[in-house]
């Protein structure tokens, strides 16, 4: 099982930006796709971003020129840069790992986007 810890969430006002990061506890070069979910209250648990281990990158509609998803492999880090943020976006957001034979969750980072 891979362990992987959240952390940059946080309360911000309509139009600011915030970088969620994701530290796994093995080689990320080692996982086929990374990526985060959200959950806002009283909806279903949607797809964000993920990015493949070759590099690719998918984005929800909802959120495409706003958020950059990334990978440093060197710190077995991946990154969720969030800007123009807006009400719509909160929730909590959780990280995963797919590795094929299984996928792996964080805990979750709330984010609020609020004025």
């Amino acid at each position: 099982q891979v362990q992987l810890v959240e952390s940059g969430g946080g309360l911000v006002q309509p139009g600011g930006s915030l970088r969620l990061s994701c530290a796994a506890s093995i080689s990320i070069t080692s996982i086929y796709a990374m990526g985060w979910y959200r959950q806002a209250p009283g909806k279903q648990r949607e797809l964000v971003s993920l990015i493949i281990r070759t590099g690719t990158t998918n984005y929800a509609d909802s959120v495409k020129d706003r958020f950059t998803i990334s990978r440093d492999n060197a710190k077995n880090t991946m990154y969720l840069q969030m800007n123009n943020l807006k009400p719509e976006d909160t929730g909590v957001y959780y990280c995963f790992a797919n590795r094929i034979v299984a996928t792996d969750w964080g805990q979750g980072t709330q984010v609020t986007v609020s004025s």
